[in-house]
């Protein structure tokens, strides 16, 4: 940080983000309960330090000049960081109890929120702030504490630590098998499939260890959401390559149903990331909680 810039006030900056998001000081002045004049003050309090104008007066309308439009783009978000900043130092104040965990949608939907009232019942005092993410991403300037990501060893300027490996089985339901008569794996072949385009090849290596090299299969639906593709299967769109920790629903009441006793361990894994410093007692514990979770007594562990 420049320490020779002068930080305006945190007033002004709230009154200029508000009066730059709905382009007018009265509106500006209602939602943060003051008079426009106060408003106004502070725009142009914020002005002088910048040194050029922010708002073009159009009549009773204000529009934003290129200044402020460049201040208006990063205000927002630097605002919120702020906003999350105090909101974890009042989590630390509360003996580092309340944990935030990003999470691949799919993943927090069907496998971590089923387990998650075990957790809570061991350790009532550690609360959880939960969203979702898809891709990598700041783990610090988003202010998480963990995430779980699924891929290589990539995630830059954080701590990896590995879960489990994936495996995946072909389901279809018990309407779609009859439909395309699957008594052989090769009459899957000209059979809708079902693709995870972040999985591009996993049909093909499905084949490959029946076999079935370098077979031509049927066009493929893809979708970017393993959430989607159950749901499409479900449906009897096509057969599908899943792993069984996110059907195990569908399987047990047999809306799904596993074609053939075979498996496709992928070459990508589940890692549990966390920033690199020191961890806290509570993420500790829930780190500790997620790795038992899927721990195969000992054995290699798959979620699959």
């Amino acid at each position: 940080m420049n320490r020779h810039i002068a930080i305006p006030s945190l007033s002004a900056l709230r009154s200029f983000e508000a009066a730059a998001r709905h382009q007018s000081f009265t509106l500006a002045a209602a939602e943060l309960n003051v008079t426009q004049g106060a408003i106004s003050r502070q725009v142009k309090d914020l002005e002088y330090i910048i040194g050029a104008p922010l708002f073009r007066r159009l009549g009773r309308n204000v529009r934003l000049t290129n200044a402020g439009l460049s201040l208006a783009a990063d205000l927002a978000s630097d605002l919120s960081g702020l906003a999350n900043t105090i909101a974890r130092a009042v989590s630390a104040g509360q003996d580092d109890t309340v944990i935030r965990l990003a999470v691949l949608p799919t993943f927090g939907n069907r496998w971590l929120v089923p387990r998650l009232g075990d957790f809570q019942a061991e350790h009532p005092k550690i609360k959880l702030s939960i969203a979702t993410r898809d891709r990598p991403f700041d783990l610090m300037g988003e202010r998480f504490d963990l995430a779980i990501h699924f891929g290589q060893e990539d995630w830059p300027d954080a701590r990896l630590t590995r879960l489990c490996s994936e495996t995946l089985v072909a389901v279809a339901t018990p309407e779609f098998c009859d439909k395309y008569n699957l008594q052989t794996v090769p009459d899957l072949i000209n059979a809708p499939l079902l693709n995870l385009e972040t999985r591009p090849t996993a049909w093909d290596d499905w084949f490959a260890s029946h076999g079935l090299v370098g077979t031509r299969v049927a066009p493929k639906i893809q979708f970017d959401q393993f959430s989607m593709i159950i749901t499409s299967a479900i449906h009897s769109f096509g057969a599908a390559l899943l792993p069984t920790y996110l059907i195990e629903n569908e399987i047990r009441e047999r809306s799904l149903i596993q074609l053939w006793d075979t498996s496709l361990k992928t070459d990508n894994s589940y890692y549990i990331v966390s920033s690199l410093g020191d961890q806290t007692a509570s993420i500790k514990i829930f780190t500790d909680w997620l790795i038992k979770s899927v721990d195969g007594g000992g054995k290699e562990k798959s979620l699959g």
